[in-house]
């Protein structure tokens, strides 16, 4: 079931499945709201309301039923409490109104139109918009990726994850490839563990960064802030290879300060731990543009962190057959690439 981000209203998790080969469907049983009615037993008498019925209704958590109380769906012999310490005592008819959780409404399907770049009747490779979250999880519980593959096609909803098997942030975009069987699913996990799927990411990063280099620094989360990823020892182990395709200086018109550096730049991964390349590249002092977890800061007029999967390649989990994917710099990334790449021409021609 889904995890919680760690960003508040973002997904924004990149890291593989593969370790999760044989994990339940995606859409568990429709949750709707029912009523039950409890009498409090001599053994439970003197609980406080709220630990009863934990004790009792375990189809729910402890802290869903809190707020179930605080929200006065609860009644006792008749007359609503919304205070979870109250006491309870033999004898008592208790009547709850469980509303299902928001976890429980997340799996659900909800057409809406999916950049589709192949399919057949095994897997699809998709496009993802940057802005759409993968995988429903707190604070994005309607309106993910899943949502929409569990709308496309029938057979989602008795896969993993709805045959998602890696996911991009919230607000990266690019190519990312489903199963839609699970022969295709196991496959395809398998290959991604083993390293088969290639993928490949275009990224705007601070400064100007080295030619060519590998990062292989191991990634789990920071110690000090929760909401991150970080350079670790006890982490996973993480392998990026970094390819410089253009720098210059770039001058914000808006803004009364001097040119800065800043690069494009090819992202190899061999690994898909969390945040991989926003932390690597971080780490070596290049935080993307615009990513402000890691470091960024707003430039190039980019208002996301400044990273697109442009190709993806493996070979067919059912017929063997070699593909390979390319997606196009969304507009926003072809903007700041052309004015990156506008500012290097002028650096060239200065002498710079």
């Amino acid at each position: 079931m889904p995890e919680a981000s760690l960003e508040e209203g973002a997904e924004d998790l990149s890291e593989d499945f593969a370790d999760d080969i044989g994990a339940e469907p995606a859409a568990a049983a429709p949750a709707e709201e029912r009523v039950a009615s409890l009498t409090v037993p001599a053994s439970s008498h003197g609980q406080r309301l709220d630990a009863f019925l934990g004790a009792q209704i375990t189809a729910f958590s402890r802290n869903h039923l809190k707020s179930l109380i605080e929200d006065g769906c609860v009644t006792v012999d008749g007359q609503a409490l919304t205070t979870p310490s109250r006491k309870v005592a033999q004898g008592q008819r208790l009547v709850v109104r469980l509303r299902p959780t928001a976890q429980s409404l997340a799996f659900v399907a909800e057409p809406m139109d999916l950049a589709i770049v192949f399919e057949d009747a095994h897997l699809m490779v998709i496009n993802k918009p940057a802005g759409m979250v993968v995988h429903p999880a707190a604070g994005n519980w309607q309106g993910t990726l899943m949502n929409g593959l569990l709308a496309h096609h029938a057979g989602a909803v008795d896969l993993p994850r709805a045959g998602i098997v890696h996911r991009l942030d919230k607000d990266t975009s690019g190519l990312m490839v489903v199963g839609k069987t699970l022969e295709a699913v196991t496959a395809l996990s398998r290959a991604i563990a083993a390293r088969e799927v290639s993928r490949q990411y275009l990224a705007l990063a601070h400064g100007t960064v080295d030619e060519a280099f590998s990062v292989m620094s191991s990634i789990g989360r920071d110690p000090v802030t929760r909401v991150k990823m970080a350079v670790v020892p006890a982490g996973k182990a993480a392998r990026t290879d970094v390819q410089r395709l253009l720098c210059g200086q770039w001058q914000d018109p808006a803004a009364d300060l001097p040119p800065r550096a800043y690069s494009g730049v090819l992202c190899t991964l061999h690994t898909g731990r969390t945040h991989q390349i926003r932390v690597h590249l971080s780490s070596r002092k290049h935080p993307l543009v615009a990513d402000a977890l890691y470091g960024g800061t707003l430039a190039l007029g980019m208002r996301r962190q400044a990273l697109h999967a442009a190709k993806l390649s493996f070979k067919h989990p059912i017929t063997g057959e070699a593909l390979a994917f390319e997606a196009p710099l969304p507009d926003d990334m072809a903007q700041a690439w052309a004015a990156l790449a506008s500012a290097a021409t002028a650096d060239s021609q200065s002498g710079v």
